[in-house]
């Protein structure tokens, strides 16, 4: 082996590149990163697997992560975030799109027969907490002046933020992000008790005729509060696999949600702050959505790829981080405790419980707030099982960004589990080894957990496989060969 002398070479990166190309074992180094489709912080493993024939005892395959090149085994970091890893959140807004469109249109273990079934788009907003900087249009579509008097460029930095910070609810604005997912919950419980109302029957009998089925993504608006894209849908009491009685129509289910948007509330009180009520927003669209095929613009394959694209967005959207902010030696409680239970202020954060001080976020005065406000309600007893300290990157939402009731369609685990068994066939199938029988083959197998990352040669590999697939899908969605 010749050994480089790259003292010449300036950049760290370039000289660890060199290093790695210039391994006896490249081609296989190279072959794990074409493996991860360009992740950008892929999980290290050390351990060993093993595949037995239970019958016989017989080894049939074996793996040593020693063996490769790197001394570990690379796999993907499966992030949703868009600004964390854009090769796997654009895997997870794939499953995402085919989980919705399930739901819409059959397939993936759904019966075709759901497209019957009444469903609706609907968008609920949070409420306003002030006046902010916009682009009011009027009936006609036409742009008007904000109330500063100014018509905003849509790349302004002041659309969303508030025309005057001393008097905007940050408390009340933080408190809904909060408690956003709790008022879903209870809308969806209002909702049911609607739709039997209307039907003239009783919450049990209506339970017994139809279920609600629905799957929902969270969206940030500029002014950094989150509303809710959701397909509704009205199924039979065993889900997808049956229609709902011929009176459980979407304009029913339409004019259900309309109702019961204003009546879901989540009442607070607190020393600090007072009593508060938390509601939607006044602006509600419910659309019915339209059968694959169709002319219209809210089709089933318009919905999906919609809820999937909102899907990967975090709240960096809205001009804020997308790491948490506290510190992680004390948790971002301030302090440590000694062996005999004495706090001492943290080291690694001088006792603010914040990786990084505030004043020093590169974000807009109006976010900077918002995670301010988050830090001190976090401090009140009333509000510790929030943990807004912990959330206060997210501006205080705690949820999930897209979840689904139970019958609406297929899990995205079920997506993962089919498309592992189809990698491990493939693997199966190019290495020539014969296919297993899953009552006597057994696999045993121990895994430690390295680190995340690349070394900074492998990222410049990483990137460039990110990159080059980025253009071949770009060529093929522009209608290239």
């Amino acid at each position: 082996m010749v050994t480089l002398d790259l003292r010449h070479v300036a950049s760290p990166a370039v000289r660890d590149l060199l290093h790695l190309v210039n391994h006896p074992d490249f081609d296989r180094a190279q072959q794990q990163i074409e493996h991860l489709g360009g992740c950008t912080e892929p999980v290290r493993l050390t351990g060993q697997s093993t595949t037995v024939d239970a019958t016989t005892g017989e080894v049939l395959r074996s793996y040593n992560s020693a063996e490769e090149p790197t001394g570990s085994l690379l796999t993907t970091c499966g992030n949703r975030r868009s600004s964390r890893c854009p090769a796997c959140s654009r895997l997870y807004a794939a499953d995402t799109y085919h989980l919705i469109r399930a739901g819409l249109s059959g397939g993936k273990t759904v019966p075709d027969t759901v497209r019957t079934h009444p469903r609706v788009f609907a968008t609920l907003t949070a409420p306003s907490f002030g006046p902010v900087h916009n682009r009011p249009t009027n009936p006609g579509g036409d742009i008007r002046p904000c109330r500063c008097r100014k018509i905003h460029d849509p790349s302004d930095a002041l659309i969303g933020t508030p025309l005057n910070p001393a008097t905007y609810d940050y408390t009340g604005a933080i408190l809904f992000n909060a408690h956003a997912g709790a008022l879903w919950a209870r809308f969806t419980t209002y909702l049911r008790r609607e739709l039997a109302t209307r039907l003239g029957i009783t919450q049990k009998a209506a339970r017994a005729a139809f279920r609600v089925s629905f799957a929902k993504v969270a969206e940030y608006q500029k002014r950094g509060l989150v509303h809710f894209h959701a397909v509704i849908r009205l199924d039979g009491p065993d889900g997808n696999t049956q229609p709902p009685p011929p009176y459980a129509t979407a304009a029913v289910l339409t004019d259900a949600i309309r109702s019961a948007a204003p009546r879901a509330r989540i009442s607070i009180t607190s020393d600090a702050i007072g009593e508060r009520e938390l509601s939607w927003g006044q602006q509600l669209d419910v659309t019915e959505i339209a059968a694959f095929g169709t002319d219209s613009e809210l089709s089933d394959q318009a919905v999906a790829a919609y809820v999937a694209k909102y899907a990967t967005k975090s709240a960096d959207a809205s001009g804020t981080l997308d790491r948490a902010l506290y510190c992680r030696p004390c948790q971002g409680r301030g302090a440590t405790l000694l062996p005999h239970g004495t706090p001492i202020p943290c080291p690694a954060c001088d006792g603010t419980g914040q990786a990084r001080p505030l004043p020093r976020l590169a974000v807009a005065r109006h976010v900077r707030q918002m995670i301010r406000t988050c830090w001190e309600l976090g401090k009140l007893p009333e509000f510790s099982e929030l943990k807004l300290w912990k959330w206060a990157h997210m501006l205080g939402f705690r949820g999930h960004f897209s979840t689904k009731s139970r019958r609406y369609s297929v899990t995205l685990g079920a997506l993962r589990d089919a498309r592992r068994a189809w990698r491990t066939e493939q693997a199966r199938a190019h290495a020539g080894l014969p296919e297993p029988d899953p009552t006597t083959t057994l696999v045993v197998g121990h895994w430690n957990y390295l680190g995340s990352g690349y070394s900074p040669g492998a990222s410049l590999l990483a990137a460039s496989v990110w990159h080059r697939r980025e253009l071949e899908r770009r060529f093929t969605a522009e209608g290239g060969c």
